[in-house]
């Protein structure tokens, strides 16, 4: 009567086996090829304006890299910028930099990162 049992309970799983490994599987495989959103609607820089390196942090020898999102309207101005990461000693002229880039014009709105690196 085990062996049977067995055999049952070995039959079910070959059953569900299939239905188990594609919950387990379709989450992980759909977070690892989305796109983010600021990816998928990538706009090509028409004209940057590089940051002014902030006093204090020559000073104190302040280097990395801050990364930002920017909103980009349709015609290509930036109308908001926001620091991700990075030092808050450079984030603030980083984002005034960015302010004053100029975009591709595009079809709509759209969200860009961007990564300025401050090295002396």
């Amino acid at each position: 009567m085990n062996r049977d049992r067995f055999k049952a309970v070995l039959r079910a799983c070959r059953r569900s086996a299939p239905r188990l490994l594609l919950a387990a599987v379709l989450p992980l495989i759909v977070a690892t090829t989305s796109v983010p959103v600021w990816a998928a609607e990538a706009r090509a820089v028409k004209s940057r304006v590089a940051p002014l390196y902030p006093e204090i942090a020559k000073r104190m020898k302040i280097t990395g890299v801050v990364k930002l999102e920017a909103t980009v309207e349709a015609d290509g101005k930036v109308s908001d910028v926001k620091t991700i990461s990075g030092n808050h000693a450079l984030s603030t002229a980083a984002e005034d930099a960015v302010r004053k880039w100029r975009f591709v014009p595009a079809d709509s709105q759209s969200t860009v990162e961007v990564e300025i690196n401050f090295a002396l």
